[in-house]
């Protein structure tokens, strides 16, 4: 049988996931090998180094750099309180005396008798880091995290903003195509995961962010309103870090484009349970996409699939366009012919028949699809 490879998008409603949960620094590991864990548990955390703020010691008491220790009334590893005094010079005159005071609260980093300076640094911050997901911890990285196993409900989306979060799904919208509008949204969604339809407008999002909501999820998003929201263009680099006060997922695509069917009908059997969301998202070289995952079995599913998809594409298959004319259409593989075939740029590339939901049947170039993994 003929098959081809094709890059996918999972829309799973239950199936054997991990999650490699690493510090950026090395750390300390908080949990053992085959814990359970909730999302909001914290599995490993590290501190941050301070700021650092240099003062010339030696300038503002005129001095020579070598003659500093003569006034210093701390030494390296010394704590110091804002407002304190850490040097001081001895005038005979006692009107001509200078008081050098720290501006913050922290320790004594180095002090230098070449430069004359003092070097103070602000205390350690801690960085916390979360499991994310519900599950069991099944392999320890020592002094850099773990990774938690999972079952449970797996989508991905096309693009998104924001951080990790965690919060109960709302379904606000009773349709894949209905428009998500600011006056949906009440105090009900406060905290909450809300999955809209075909669209979200800055004005939904401004008010979302307003009353607190956590993530929305919809099928599609302006880009004006994007640029907007950010105040500035997304390149290519890796969203994610961004600070807008909420997580966005787009499922289909940039426009109003109503979310996939299947896809709002798994999220909407998923209503009221509690959801790990990620905006992050690269479309280069290792590709990382926006997600939602939703812990547990969802409903008449008694077995979960394990595998992770055979990375191929053949007749029968699910699949969603990518590129226009028919950008965020989902249709079925009816074929894939094996000879190169002239398409509309007038160059020779590979296709495959897709057989659309009305029966219409049409022919795309394999670069312009990706599967839909279910």
């Amino acid at each position: 049988m003929a098959h081809a490879y094709t890059p996918g998008l999972k829309v799973m409603p239950c199936t054997l996931f991990r999650k490699k949960r690493l510090l950026p620094i090395p750390g300390k590991v908080l949990v053992q090998d085959g814990k359970e864990v909730e999302a909001t548990d914290v599995v490993a955390q590290t501190e941050l180094p301070g700021k650092v703020f240099p003062i010339n010691v030696a300038n503002r008491l005129g001095c020579m750099p070598e003659e500093i220790k003569e006034y210093l009334l701390k030494k390296e590893g010394d704590p110091v309180k804002k407002g304190e005094i850490i040097a001081e010079n001895k005038p005979f005159l006692k009107f001509m005396k200078t008081a050098i005071e720290s501006p913050i609260d922290g320790t004594v980093d180095t002090i230098s008798h070449l430069t004359g300076q003092m070097m103070l640094r602000e205390p350690p911050k801690v960085l916390p880091l979360q499991s994310y997901v519900k599950g069991r911890v099944v392999e320890v990285t020592p002094e850099f995290g773990v990774t938690v196993e999972s079952e449970g409900t797996f989508i991905q989306g096309i693009f998104g903003i924001g951080g990790e979060v965690n919060g109960e799904i709302l379904m606000a919208a009773k349709s894949p195509d209905e428009e998500l509008m600011p006056e949906t949204l009440t105090d009900a969604a406060r905290g909450k995961i809300v999955i809209g339809g075909k669209h979200a407008g800055l004005s939904t999002i401004k008010r979302a962010v307003e009353l607190g909501v956590k993530a929305i999820v919809v099928g599609g998003i302006h880009d004006r309103d994007l640029r907007q929201l950010l105040g500035y263009d997304i390149g290519v680099a890796v969203t994610g870090t961004e600070q807008v006060g909420i997580t966005l997922i787009v499922t289909e695509g940039f426009g109003m484009i109503p979310m996939a069917e299947y896809t709002f009908k798994l999220l909407a059997s998923r209503n009221g349970e509690k959801a790990s969301v990620s905006g992050a998202t690269q479309i280069r070289a290792g590709v990382m996409r926006p997600e939602i995952i939703v812990p547990g079995f969802p409903k008449n599913v008694t077995e979960c699939k394990k595998d992770q998809g055979r990375g191929w594409i053949e007749p029968g298959d699910p699949i969603r366009i990518i590129r226009e004319p028919h950008f965020g259409v989902i249709g079925t593989v009816k074929s894939l012919p094996p000879e190169l075939t002239v398409i509309g740029s007038e160059s020779h590339a590979r296709v495959l028949e897709v057989t659309l939901e009305g029966g219409e049947v049409i022919v795309v170039p394999r670069a312009n699809i990706e599967v839909l993994e279910k």
